[in-house]
């Protein structure tokens, strides 16, 4: 079982840095099963949120699995719909209530739209409260960044963006460089792209280090201080994109793969209409 390395943020909590993912896995069962195989096979840090309806599923594997509550590392996040101050409150209530938990060892602001200063409010007060360890945001990009984090009284901790070989994301963390935020990546094996899987660079390293593409580029993404998320529902995947600990890229190759950046990802949170389309997603439609 991989010993998984811890990254430190900057309120000074120690976080995994390898992390499973819930992303579009299903609350009928399947997320229960895939986090109690997350856990036996070594992960420590589960990734939910709100909007992905399966907080009760990774709070029931949770309490099911003999690992001591103080040894998993639990996200969850809030949806924009909840971002007013009151109803913010409300929402991490509801988050522990499904995961069954007296706290979240990080809740994040899941989109950068609309109330995210009430929604910050909130979270601040909630981890003064002890009831979320670290808060952090998600999909901020440097023009997003700029028009809210400098009005929040607490730095964020982590901004959970796409990241992965073809989209570096080298201006933002330029600027979160300078405050010790961490970057969470999700889509860090590029959503399956095949055109990466396929890149000479990664399958002659995948071929000297005797490990598949997807490792490689976990690899990499962990040297460069990156915490990332794969997902899956199958039990040997669950267990192979963890086995990036026992080698390590030298510089020239970090350099070969840091090349591979297109500068550009699948998501733009900045383009016209993606505010109008996430505000429409109802995340109280079943409770």
């Amino acid at each position: 079982m991989a010993n998984i390395p811890t990254f430190k943020l900057n309120d000074g909590n120690e976080i995994p840095s390898f992390d499973f993912g819930t992303f579009q896995i299903p609350a009928d069962g399947t997320t229960y099963q895939a986090v109690k195989n997350a856990l036996a096979a070594g992960y420590r840090h589960i990734d939910t949120a709100t909007a992905y309806f399966n907080e009760q599923e990774v709070g029931k594997a949770i309490k099911d699995s003999v690992i001591p509550r103080n040894q998993i590392w639990v996200t969850s996040k809030l949806w924009l719909q909840d971002y007013a101050y009151e109803d913010a409150k409300k929402a991490i209530y509801l988050s522990l209530q499904k995961l069954g938990l007296d706290h979240m060892d990080m809740y994040l602001i899941h989109q950068p739209y609309g109330k995210v200063d009430e929604a910050w409010k909130a979270l601040e007060e909630a981890q003064k409260a002890g009831k979320i360890r670290s808060i952090g945001v998600s999909n901020m990009t440097p023009k997003l960044w700029k028009k809210f984090v400098p009005n929040f009284d607490v730095m964020p901790a982590v901004n959970q963006v796409e990241f992965n070989p073809y989209f570096q994301q080298k201006e933002l963390r330029q600027i979160m460089a300078k405050n010790g935020v961490a970057l969470e990546a999700w889509a860090p094996l590029g959503q399956g792209n095949a055109d990466l899987f396929k890149e000479p660079v990664i399958t002659k390293m995948a071929e000297k280090y005797g490990k598949d593409a997807g490792q490689i580029i976990l690899r990499f993404e962990h040297q460069e201080g990156v915490t990332v998320f794969p997902k899956s529902v199958h039990e040997a995947r669950i267990k192979s994109n963890m086995e990036i600990f026992d080698f390590e890229l030298n510089s020239a190759e970090m350099d070969q793969m840091r090349a591979l950046d297109k500068g550009k990802g699948m998501h733009d949170p900045d383009a016209p209409g993606v505010e109008e389309m996430l505000s429409q997603y109802d995340v109280h439609a079943n409770d």
